[in-house]
This record gives C-alpha cells, structure tokens and sequence, in this order.
C-alpha cells in the first residue's frame, strides 16, 4: 500500500510540475506574441512614416509645378501680332468681310 501511495504522491508532483511547465511555457508564448506585436507596429509606423513624408514632398512638388502653371506668361510682341491678326481673321469671317 505504501508503494502505491508513493507512486500516487510521484505522479501528482509530476503532474504538478508539468502543469508548471505548461504556464510557463505557455507565458513565454505570450510574451514571444507580445514582443512581435510591438515588433510589428513599430515597423508599420516607420514605414507608414516614411511615405507619408514621400508624399507629402511629392505633393509639394505638384503644389509648386500646379503654382507655375497660375502664373500667366505674358506674350512676346511676334505672339501678340500673330494672335491679333487671328482675331481679325476671325471677326473678318463672321461677319462675312473675306479679304
């Protein structure tokens, strides 16, 4: 009797010990999935960082390139007269004037 009272106390405290066991390896789990977590974020962050200071630039550029083209340029004196002189043209064949 007292074998199989010694075998019972034995498989309890091997029990005991792997339950244990269990915790802590399913703790370190939990904390290997935590450390990953954080891992991660901070990697998206960087690269979440990254393009919006990319596209932020690049709309400043588009922003300066859409600047530029508000800006009338002003018509050199031969572009002036040629523009004139298709205006003439035009109100000549409207109202029907042909040269």
């Amino acid at each position: 009797m007292a074998r199989v009272l010694a075998a019972e106390r034995e498989a309890r405290a091997d029990i005991e010990r792997a339950r244990l066991e269990v915790n802590r390896i399913a703790e370190a789990a939990r904390a290997d999935a935590r450390s990953l977590a954080e891992r991660t974020e901070r990697r998206i962050r960087t690269v979440t960082g990254a393009f919006e200071r990319a596209l932020a630039a690049r709309l400043a550029e588009i922003d300066a390139e859409a600047a530029l083209l508000d800006t009338p340029v002003p018509l050199t004196p031969g572009e002036l007269a040629m523009l004139q002189g298709a205006v003439h043209e035009l109100a000549r064949e409207l109202i029907g004037a042909y040269p």
